[in-house]
C-alpha cells in the first residue's frame, strides 16, 4: 500500500532488531526508499551478496572494509564517508571496529522488511 501521509520517526524511539548476535538494525521506510541504521559488532561480517538496490553506505561510527566485485577490490569506509553500491554488484564487509552505518536504499530492501535476508540470519 502506497503510504500518502507525512510520517516522522525518532532513532532512539525506534525497537531495534536483532538480525544476529553480530548486527541490529532500525528501519525506515517510504514508498521508494529505505533508510536504515545498522548496527555491527567488530569482526561482524556480512558475507557476500548482491540485490537490485542501489545502496548508499554512511559510516556514522567505526570503519567497514568492503570487498567489491568478483575480484574483491578492497575498500576501507570509515565515520564521515559514504560508498556507492550500484545495483546487482557483488560485495561483502567486515566490522574493523565496533559501528554505526546509515543505509540507503532504492526501492526498498524486501527481503530486510519480510526478514528473508538470510544471509544476514545464520549464525
Amino acid at each position: 500500500m502506497e503510504q500518502t501521509e507525512v510520517t516522522f520517526h525518532r532513532w532512539d524511539d525506534m525497537p531495534v532488531e536483532e538480525v544476529n548476535d553480530m548486527i541490529g538494525r532500525r528501519l525506515i521506510t517510504g514508498n521508494k526508499m529505505m533508510l536504515s541504521h545498522v548496527y555491527l559488532k567488530k569482526g561482524c561480517v556480512v558475507p557476500q551478496h548482491s540485490h537490485e538496490n542501489e545502496q548508499l553506505t554512511y559510516i556514522l561510527e567505526g570503519a567497514l572494509r568492503f570487498w567489491i566485485g568478483p575480484e574483491e577490490k578492497q575498500i576501507d569506509v570509515r565515520a564521515g564517508e559514504v560508498l556507492v553500491i550500484p545495483s546487482n554488484v557483488l560485495h561483502k564487509a567486515e566490522a574493523l571496529e565496533d559501528t554505526i552505518d546509515v543505509d540507503v536504499f532504492d526501492p526498498p530492501r524486501e527481503d530486510w522488511l519480510n526478514k528473508t535476508d538470510d544471509y544476514l540470519r545464520q549464525k
